[in-house]
């Protein structure tokens, strides 16, 4: 299967999509930053109960924040390649990635067959 090379239009509307979800997940981060704080464990105000589920959902909070700031680099890291004139080409191997693949994930840097290879070794 032969793919080509993006064109400016289709580079313009990815871009347009990573600044997007760039926008939502800073958004997302500073809106869960407070439920991410330490519990306080003092039991008079909470019970011992609360206290667990409390600490479970900030747990829980980190988990998301930590994924939220993965996706957010990778975002950051495809923007950076569209104004290097980079993006669209897969970092191992040089080839076009796929725009069904982009638009999917425009934070892709691997076309999927060097993606499926590096999941699947």
């Amino acid at each position: 299967m032969s793919v080509t090379e993006l064109s400016q239009q289709q580079i313009e509307a990815l871009r347009s999509t990573l600044v997007s979800s760039q926008q939502a997940l800073q958004e997302q981060m500073l809106s869960t930053d407070s439920s991410t704080k330490p519990v306080t464990l003092d039991q008079q105000s909470v019970g011992r109960v609360s206290r667990v589920d409390a600490i479970q959902q900030q747990q829980m909070a980190i988990a998301n924040q930590q994924q939220a700031d993965q996706l957010l680099k990778r975002i950051e890291l495809a923007l950076l390649r569209i104004n290097s004139g980079e993006y669209g080409t897969c970092l191992q191997c040089d080839e076009p990635i796929a725009f069904a693949r982009l638009q999917a994930q425009p934070y892709a840097s691997l076309c999927i067959d060097c993606q499926s290879a590096s999941e699947n070794p």
